[in-house]
């Protein structure tokens, strides 16, 4: 990741009285953040070559582009702010940028303090973003209702269950086996051959016609994956069915770690391609953390709309949305771009 290091701000660190600015402080941080696996960019105002210690050597630097000067006229905090929001990247800076506040609203998770000790730089760590509670369930809910609207269904949330791979497969069978508890699931699995009479089912040796979607959280993804095929095969073997059902499992970001949700879809209902994409235009604020989320986003919808290939989600920022949490959705007719 790049870090901008406010240089001016590093070279005037621990100065006294009547002091010049000092290079070793930025030549240091630049070090430091290299050894950290950061990408330092040097960056200083205008004035900090008329009152560095050691001109000479900063002037080399400013000519081999080792260090980037702010153009003249600009103002350095500015400056600094938008480039890091325009490359995502953090601030190496002691500076708050209270000022900027209102335009730049994550500056605090954008900025790393520092501090000297024993003539040894220290890199501090940048706040956690604060994000708007929920805002992925937000636009995942706000999508799946307008699926709804367009004439989709889509599966309803339920009380979670604790995750295991055993769990799931004891669920998939109990919900199979006694769907007229479920009018929906009941619905779908009517179209199975024989459903309902299993002695017969097991008699015809009939093949699975179900999928299987296994709802987790996205902490739990990987290592419900490696429970797939047990799941499948449990559950096959239960049902007495030729082949194993398929077991897909999705992020899902309705659900808690920790726990899990099945979706069960009989094979003819299933689509292959999503049959919109999802346009998410969002808060500047949110952007990024939506943005790193999209597939999250993308994998819930499909999850729970049914579909085998998840929808493209294209997220994009807006100065329209005024404040964090603001966002809207677009759905385009979709598939495959």
């Amino acid at each position: 990741m790049k870090v901008m290091v406010d240089a001016s701000n590093v070279a005037h660190y621990g100065r006294k009285k009547d002091g010049k600015p000092r290079l070793d402080n930025i030549q240091k941080a630049a070090k430091a953040l290299k050894e950290l696996g950061y990408e330092p960019i040097l960056i200083a105002d205008a004035s900090l070559r008329h009152e560095i210690d050691f001109k000479e050597d900063f002037n080399k630097l400013l000519d081999t582009d080792e260090i980037k000067q702010v153009p003249s006229g600009t103002t350095a905090d500015h400056f600094i702010l938008k480039i890091a929001e325009d490359e995502d990247a953090k601030i190496l800076s002691n500076d708050v940028f209270r000022e900027y506040n209102d335009e730049f609203q994550d500056i605090s998770s954008r900025r790393i303090p520092y501090s000297f000790k024993d003539d040894n730089i220290i890199i501090g760590t940048s706040s956690k973003p604060k994000k708007v509670k929920n805002i992925l369930q937000k636009i995942c809910s706000y999508t799946l209702s307008e699926f709804e609207n367009k004439g989709y269904d889509t599966y309803k949330l339920k009380k979670n269950k604790k995750l295991s791979g055993i769990a799931v497969a004891k669920e998939a069978i109990d919900r199979i086996t006694n769907a007229d508890n479920d009018s929906s699931l009941e619905d779908t699995l009517l179209k199975i051959p024989f459903f309902g009479r299993f002695m017969s089912l097991m008699e015809e040796d009939k093949t699975s016609d179900f999928i299987i979607f296994v709802l987790v959280s996205p902490r739990d993804y990987r290592d419900a994956v490696k429970n797939a095929g047990n799941i499948a095969v449990t559950v096959g073997d239960r049902l007495k069915l030729d082949h194993a059902p398929l077991v897909a499992v999705r992020n899902d970001l309705f659900t808690r770690p920790g726990s899990f949700e099945i979706n069960i879809i009989y094979s003819d209902e299933i689509l292959e391609e999503s049959p919109f994409n999802v346009n998410v235009t969002i808060n500047d604020h949110d952007y990024a953390f939506v943005k790193k989320n999209s597939r999250n986003i993308a994998s819930t919808v499909a999850a729970r709309l049914g579909t085998w290939k998840f929808p493209i989600v294209a997220v994009k920022p807006s100065m329209l949305m005024e404040k964090p949490g603001h966002f809207d959705i677009t759905l385009e007719k979709g598939g495959e771009k």
